[in-house]
């Protein structure tokens, strides 16, 4: 099974993040391809159902769904978060979801993934020795 690419949707589309594969009208679903295999699965499904519904409210509209053989260049730009840090910061500003969440929640969450973000940081990395350490 291939691994999603990119942050859009489409239909049979391993390489989307959000999949729907062909099946019969009973059978029909959505892949929610996203979250790691290191995620909270109530978490991401949690997350998941707020950001619908926030959609919905919002009278968002979806984007065209990528289709199998489109270049990835073709891709339509979706910003996401790149550090845990950046990650918690965007939803720490995101009122309506931290509302949804619960702000208990959300801080109490933010307050464990700093405290983790923080014990990695003091971490000197295999790449780190290798490329700093012994090269300097």
């Amino acid at each position: 099974m291939a691994a999603p690419i990119n942050m859009n949707w489409g239909f049979d589309n391993r390489t989307a993040g959000l999949r729907i594969p062909f099946a019969p009208p009973q059978g029909t679903r959505i892949e929610n391809r996203f979250p790691g295999a290191d995620s909270n699965p109530y978490l991401a499904i949690a997350a998941t159902l707020a950001c619908g519904y926030l959609g919905m409210k919002q009278k968002l509209q979806p984007t065209d769904p990528i289709k199998t053989n489109q270049p990835p260049s073709d891709y339509p730009e979706v910003e996401i978060a790149r550090t845990l840090e950046e990650g918690l910061r965007l939803l720490e500003e995101c009122e309506p979801l931290c509302d949804i969440l619960g702000n208990d929640f959300v801080t109490a969450y933010m307050g464990v993934k700093r405290s983790e973000f923080e014990t990695f940081n003091r971490v000197i990395s295999s790449w780190e020795r290798e490329h700093l350490l012994l090269n300097v």
